[in-house]
């Protein structure tokens, strides 16, 4: 099984391939300035993936995960 820093790596070596492809190859087409910088897609799509995770994770530890003590924490007090 893969750890956590291969991934990231991978990940990493993956997106700068892609930025520099991007960056190489594709003419921009956009309608609006910021749509023809060199590698605006690329970023973009990682900057959004990036909120995506990190806004999910705040909401999930405010509205979902709940204290140890919940459930009655495991600890019988009827003795």
């Amino acid at each position: 099984m893969m750890d956590t820093k291969k991934v990231l790596t991978i990940c990493g070596i993956l997106s700068v391939i892609l930025l520099l492809l991007d960056i190489i190859f594709v003419e921009p087409h956009g309608h609006y300035f910021w749509q023809t910088f060199k590698g605006f897609d690329v970023i973009y799509g990682f900057v959004g993936c990036a909120a995506i995770i990190v806004i999910s994770k705040k909401l999930g530890k405010l509205f979902i995960q709940r204290d140890e003590k919940y459930y009655g924490g495991g600890v019988d007090t009827d003795e």
